[in-house]
């Protein structure tokens, strides 16, 4: 059986998005998938066992209606986006079966579900929605050594970041404890700068600084090695909740019901709620962003003890 998977754009909604793929996997036959999307989400999942081929789409409408003609047939397809440029791409795919997730449809509920539920109505079954499945190098790891990641970053917007100072006071009162790791995007190199500035200004030596210096497959590795992370509502907060790490999840302006880490236990989430809350914008539109700025680094260490 031949399938093309339209990925969601973001680290995080693809990882959202495995247990709906997963089911989507097991219900046909000698299943072959192709995926087709983002570079992120392609790196994320191009280690399926049942892929055989994947594609990062150029999403100039020439070349999406060339990219269509060129994958050739399939038994089915799905998108788990539903923008037009997805609905473009859907017109011109060649096969039978063509189902596209619908973001009016689908509301009110966690991501994980919303994406479930989107592969039960389209096939009209009733696959629950288990954990979430990234496939990677997870070698064992090394209990020698206790690893703690703090992830300050959040490629949405800087509304989703606490603060640089705050990371650095709960990495500071936790180095005698585990090794730190800092981990960020491109473009979010001089968050983690200011975050090892102000560590070698505690006298932490104990710290690695991966900014801007892994690939998707290495952070999904490093962070399946973590035993704590500390996070923002990011993507990598989604890829720790895929391997079971326990960790602390800081919310601000989004919705927490709908994007919390999925099925981990060893979860907890630090927020604050304002009447503002949630606005689910990019930058604060109030311009105090007091959803972030009031949650403080005592707060996160107690939270950080409730998971022992």
């Amino acid at each position: 059986m031949k399938l093309l998977i339209e990925l969601p754009t973001w680290l995080g909604d693809c990882v959202m998005a495995t247990p709906a793929i997963e089911n989507i996997a097991n219900f046909y036959n000698d299943t072959q998938i192709t995926f087709i999307g983002s570079f992120v989400s392609i790196e994320a999942m191009k280690n399926h066992p049942k892929v055989v081929k994947t594609l990062v789409l150029d999403r100039k409408y020439s070349v999406l209606y060339k990219t269509a003609k060129e994958l050739g047939k399939f038994d089915a397809f799905f998108s788990f986006r539903s923008s037009y440029r997805s609905k473009f791409l859907k017109f011109f795919i060649s096969s039978k079966n063509k189902y596209q997730f619908d973001k009016n449809r689908f509301q009110h509920r966690h991501q994980v579900k919303k994406y479930n539920d989107f592969f039960n109505s389209s096939v009209d079954t009733n696959f629950p929605a288990s954990k979430l499945v990234l496939y990677t190098d997870h070698s064992n790891k090394d209990r020698s050594i206790r690893k703690l990641g703090i992830n300050p970053g959040a490629s949405y917007g800087s509304a989703k970041r606490w603060y640089p100072k705050e990371f650095a006071k709960v990495a500071a009162q936790l180095s005698d404890q585990y090794d730190i790791v800092i981990f960020g995007g491109s473009g979010e190199k001089d968050i983690a700068m200011d975050i090892e500035k102000s560590l070698i200004e505690k006298g932490v030596s104990n710290y690695k600084n991966l900014a801007g210096n892994t690939t998707i497959p290495e952070l999904i590795n490093f962070i399946s090695k973590l035993d704590l992370f500390i996070t923002g509502d990011s993507g990598p907060m989604h890829v720790a909740a895929a391997f079971q790490i326990p960790t602390v999840a800081i919310f601000g302006p989004t919705k927490d019901d709908e994007t919390s880490q999925w099925m981990n236990d060893k979860s907890i989430i630090v927020k604050k709620n304002l009447e503002c809350q949630p606005c689910m914008k990019r930058t604060c539109p109030l311009q105090h962003h007091e959803c972030m700025k009031l949650i403080t680094a005592v707060e996160v260490l107690d939270a950080v003890k409730g998971l022992n």
